[in-house]
């Protein structure tokens, strides 16, 4: 379809180099194209023109000084990229890989992901290529000062709501937070994430990992199978990764994998939760750490793989949950994976599997779940923080957990439902992507060319 390939082609003309974004659009554009076959008059409003291109891109300069006495210097960034649902909604990201390409991919991708919550929330992302890891409280709380020195213009209750994401949990918050009360003499909601003392919700810090599980739960239970008994491979060491294994536990399954950014972890009996939990939220330490109080495990260091695949896809499993970051699983960690066994992924990352693997995993019409429909428990439940905060209340967390299922169950039904109409029931990455299209297109269109 000319209409797709033109604005693809427009896009990286006018936004160069920006390799991540141009993935995140051209999946679900092509997904797009039996529902512009049906619908024309989405083409004759110009929502895709509209909707790749962000409402507002904030870039702005942070300095800030370290414990020598040193003026270090960062770039930050706020995409406000599509307000039709509601205020923008999306987390920060502080990692020295953060570029305008980065966070635009991933405000993309959270337009449709917040579409398929069904809650009023729009989409948004943002961050900084400052590196948390090695510095001091001191440091990162007068970074996270004035980062929020300069954000603090651009975001409000009912305009724009950040979150922590990578490099970013409830200390950033924090300090974040206090920033922005400082400044502005308001105690209102304007993060989520926050702690569980002033304003924070109980589950938020699990929601994604125990999204993700339910959102695999789901698409079992739609073959007639449940995660009882499942040996389930995981990627990544931080929030996601350890409460998918939490909530996996918790389901009868057997989490054996989980990787940071120097190697794998591999134990068959079964991951020591409590002791991931110490080294990597309280200690801060290399996964390599593990094998101190558990020899019989083994850690393969990422020096010693190959570059075109990842140790913690090549190992014998049920059920795969990628979450640590995007494009982390190849073509030939896809290949792996169904050679081993594995007929169902739950993506807790954002786009975590390289457009080949995606391919792959569709063509062996595995259970496949993508990110945007797969990780929406986390942005689901700062909803929930948000309306807490609107209410003061505070809910317990059997309250929030079981919205969450719901959501989470909602999303899946969604995403299956969209497949079937367009006669490729397995396919779930078409249904989320032309579901969660059609809610904002529909909004956009019904609110004029704003």
């Amino acid at each position: 379809m000319p209409y797709v390939h033109d604005t693809l082609a427009r896009l990286e003309k006018s936004s160069p180099a920006q390799t991540e974004f141009y993935q995140a659009a051209e999946e679900v554009l092509e997904c797009l194209r039996p529902l512009f076959e049906r619908s024309p008059y989405y083409h004759d409003h110009s929502i895709i023109e509209r909707i790749v291109e962000p409402e507002r891109q904030i870039l702005f300069r942070v300095c800030w000084t370290d414990d020598a006495g040193q003026v270090q210097v960062n770039k930050g960034f706020r995409i406000q990229f599509n307000s039709a649902l509601g205020p923008y909604k999306g987390g920060l990201r502080f990692h020295p890989s953060v570029t305008a390409g980065i966070i635009k991919f991933l405000g993309f991708e959270q337009i449709f992901k917040n579409a398929l919550t069904g809650l009023p929330i729009g989409g948004g992302k943002g961050g900084s290529d400052f590196d948390p890891k090695g510095k001091s409280d001191g440091e990162i709380m007068r970074f996270c000062q004035a980062f929020m020195t300069e954000l603090y213009r651009h975001i409000g209750p009912t305009t724009d709501v950040p979150a922590g994401d990578i490099g970013v949990g409830t200390r950033e918050i924090g300090y974040l937070y206090g920033q922005y009360k400082r400044l502005t003499g308001r105690y209102e909601g304007i993060l989520t994430g926050k702690g569980l003392d002033w304003g924070g919700s109980i589950g938020r810090k699990e929601a994604t990992g125990y999204g993700a599980v339910y959102f695999a739960e789901n698409m079992l239970e739609a073959r007639g199978e449940t995660l009882e008994g499942k040996v389930c491979l995981i990627s990544g060491a931080g929030n996601v990764a350890i409460y998918t294994i939490e909530k996996l536990y918790e389901l009868n399954a057997l989490p054996v994998t989980c990787s940071d950014s120097r190697g794998t972890l591999h134990d068959p009996r079964g991951i020591d939760l409590a002791l991931l939990k110490e080294l990597k939220e309280i200690e801060r330490v290399s996964l390599e750490a593990y094998l101190e109080r558990h020899p019989e495990a083994s850690y393969i260091p990422t020096a010693d793989y190959p570059s075109d695949g990842h140790a913690v896809w090549r190992i014998k499993g049920d059920v795969a949950f990628p979450c640590a970051t995007q494009n982390e699983l190849t073509d030939t960690d896809a290949a792996a994976l169904l050679d081993n066994g594995v007929d169902c992924i739950s993506e807790g990352a954002n786009m975590p599997s390289t457009a080949e693997a995606v391919d792959r995993f569709l063509a062996a019409k595995i259970a496949y779940g993508p990110g945007k429909a797969a990780n929406a428990g986390g942005v689901a439940t700062s909803q929930l923080e948000m309306a807490q905060n609107g209410s003061m209340q505070k809910w317990p967390l059997e309250k929030v957990d079981a919205k969450l299922k719901e959501i989470m169950a909602g999303i899946h039904r969604q995403c299956a439902d969209t497949a079937a109409e367009f006669d490729d029931p397995t396919n779930l990455v078409l249904g989320a992507n032309i579901a969660g299209f059609r809610r904002v297109a529909d909004a956009m269109i019904d609110q004029g060319v704003v």
